[in-house]
This record gives C-alpha cells, sequence and structure tokens, in this order.
C-alpha cells in the first residue's frame, strides 16, 4: 500500500479521557450549548432570508436585474428582497464566533463555529484541512464556502479550525506541524468541541492530510460519519485503514478523476478492506477540487442532511461578500517547488 504508518504509533486510538476531564481542558465558551431555537415558521425576503420553495438546485425564477442590482463588486451587503445567485464568495448569514480549541498537550487552536441563525442545526461537520506546509488551512475554499453557505442553506453547523502550527486570516495555531502524530490531540480537542457544546449528528470531513488525521484518529463514539475529500492516504497505515472495517458507520471517499495521488480504481482497491466504504469517483475534477466546491458541499450536504439536497443556487435575504484575494499567496504554484513532508508517495 502506498501510505505508511509513523513508527511506534499505535493503530488503534486510544479512548478519549472522560467529559468531565475533558471538559478542564477547553476553552468552548459554555453559551455555546444552547441556541434559540426552532422559529414557528421560516422567514422570508429579508432578515436571514431562505430559499424559495421551487428553485432548490436550479435557477427557476430568475430576476433579469438582480445581478446587477446587487453587484457584491461595489456593495459589501446585499438585501434585494428578490433571488439572487450564489456566488464563490458569498456570505450567507449565520452566527459566527471565533473560539479556541485547546488540546491536550497544552496548545491553543484557532477556531470558529457557524450555526444557523434562527434554528437549531440539525447536523455538524468537524472540518479537517489539507496539508498546511502546502496553503492547507481552516479558510481553504471548500471549508471557507461551508461555513459561508451550509449553515443558512442546509441547517448545518460548521466547526473548521487550524491544526497546530497553522495559520489563516483567522490566526495561527500554537505550536507546529507534526507530520500527523501531535495532530492526534488536534482531531481530540475538535471532537470534544463538538460533543460540550451539545452539537448534533457530527460528521468529520477531511480533505487530503485531513482525511489521514479522520482515518488515524477519527473513530470516536460521538460521530455520525466520516466524509474524506481527495484520500491520498499518504499517513494513514493498512492497519489503521482496516481497523474501519467493523466500524459499520457511514464511509464516503470523493476522489477526483484527476487527482495527483490517489486516483478512483486505485482508492476502490484501497479502500476494499472496509466493506462499507463507498468510493465515489468525480471525472475530471483535481485534488483541489478548484472549480468543483459547489458538488462537493451538495455531496456533503446529501450525507448529512438529506432533506436539504439538493442546495439552492440562489438566496432572498441579506448577503455579504468574502474578499478571497487574501489566500493569493497560497495557490499550488505557490508551493511547487517546497519539499512534501511525510512519507514517500509516488504521483500519479
Amino acid at each position: 500500500m502506498g501510505a505508511g504508518a509513523c513508527a511506534g504509533y499505535p493503530a488503534v486510538v486510544p479512548i478519549r479521557p472522560t467529559v468531565a476531564l475533558a471538559a478542564t481542558t477547553r476553552s468552548f465558551p459554555v453559551s455555546h450549548t444552547s441556541w434559540r431555537g426552532r422559529t414557528t415558521a421560516p422567514l422570508m425576503n429579508g432578515g436571514i432570508g431562505m430559499p424559495r420553495v421551487g428553485v432548490r438546485g436550479s435557477t427557476a425564477g430568475r430576476v433579469a436585474n438582480v445581478t446587477a442590482a446587487c453587484d457584491r463588486r461595489s456593495l459589501g451587503t446585499c438585501d434585494t428582497g428578490v433571488m439572487t445567485s450564489i456566488r464563490a464568495n458569498s456570505i450567507l448569514p449565520a452566527r459566527r464566533e471565533n473560539m479556541q480549541l485547546e488540546t491536550a498537550d497544552g496548545l491553543s487552536l484557532v477556531a470558529e463555529l457557524s450555526l444557523p441563525q434562527e434554528r437549531d442545526p440539525v447536523a455538524t461537520i468537524l472540518c479537517f484541512h489539507p496539508l498546511p506546509t502546502h496553503g492547507g488551512m481552516m479558510d481553504s475554499q471548500i471549508f471557507r464556502k461551508a461555513a459561508w453557505r451550509l449553515p443558512a442553506l442546509a441547517d448545518v453547523a460548521v466547526l473548521r479550525f487550524n491544526t497546530r502550527g497553522t495559520s489563516s486570516v483567522q490566526g495561527t495555531s500554537d505550536g507546529e506541524f507534526d507530520n500527523a502524530v501531535g495532530e492526534r490531540f488536534d482531531v481530540i480537542a475538535a471532537i470534544e468541541a463538538a460533543e460540550f457544546a451539545d452539537l448534533p449528528n457530527v460528521w468529520l470531513v477531511g480533505w487530503s492530510f485531513g482525511t489521514d488525521l479522520v482515518l488515524k484518529y477519527g473513530r470516536d463514539p460521538l460521530i455520525s460519519g466520516t466524509i474524506l475529500l481527495s484520500p491520498p492516504l499518504r499517513y494513514t497505515s493498512e492497519t489503521e485503514l482496516a481497523a474501519w472495517a467493523d466500524d459499520g458507520r457511514p464511509m464516503t471517499a470523493l476522489v477526483p478523476g484527476r487527482d495527483d495521488y490517489l486516483r478512483p480504481e486505485a482508492a476502490k482497491e484501497k479502500f476494499s478492506v472496509v466493506p462499507h466504504a463507498n468510493v465515489i469517483g468525480v471525472d475530471r475534477a483535481k485534488h483541489l477540487w478548484v472549480g468543483d466546491a459547489e458538488l462537493v458541499l451538495d455531496e456533503i450536504v446529501k450525507l448529512v442532511n438529506p432533506p436539504a439536497h439538493p442546495l439552492p443556487t440562489e438566496w432572498d435575504g441579506s448577503m455579504e461578500a468574502g474578499d478571497s484575494s487574501a489566500y493569493a499567496d497560497r495557490t499550488l504554484s505557490a508551493f511547487s517547488d517546497v519539499e512534501v513532508p511525510g512519507p514517500q508517495q509516488r504521483r500519479v
């Protein structure tokens, strides 16, 4: 198998400390343990806005001059009361709170929790980002867009964070990159934060390096299932992968047809040791899912909250614009000459 194991590290993750012990190492605000409750009727045409019936996954009823009336290139916020196309940098309403995760080995990790603005979440995703030595962070495009959209469109809570030593505009987490060894404590801290906040229906979503963290350390009783985006199986040993065989909880891997490290047919062979793993090949997609973020978000929602699938492509409430220019130096080409750490793995 093309993945390597970390020498001397156990294949099976030890049981986490009890809740009482774990709570002493958290800085998760107590106020996060409750929400305002579900409204008796969805808000329409203003306020937080809601997708209208009949436009889910389509462009039905689009008003021709909406784009001109609500151009986020010139307006920071838009609330026209008519259906507006959701763009790559669209930020929909949510309750967003900056927070810190405290690890068992004494580090503070930068994090953000995004919740539906007027309702309880029906599902939660914990996001584990790509390789930080090559630009991966909590604001990597799929996870950034998940936090900007899914609380409003799908009633999904999104908890994303920077692993140890990782920086983004949100801030820099303590520590330094540890080749998927010390990151074990980061995974546990994120799961404990979700547990402490009583977040429902928790799914782990890993992307690239993040999939290795999920596979190595994510078999926790709290989680409902796992979603793996572009899994390279770089740090995950055969034993660690096979340990999921008897787990039974849903595992879905979205594998780009033009991935740099592991393509669909090879992925199906490697994941065959987990009989219930569902490997989905995505033709023409690449490792970083550039241009395919909407497809990925749709698949995530299909798994964690099926009634909200497919996601709407339009919105009738307030909408802000995010600035993605802050990450111009985090492109693939910016790291083309940087050696990839960890076990050797040949590019396809």
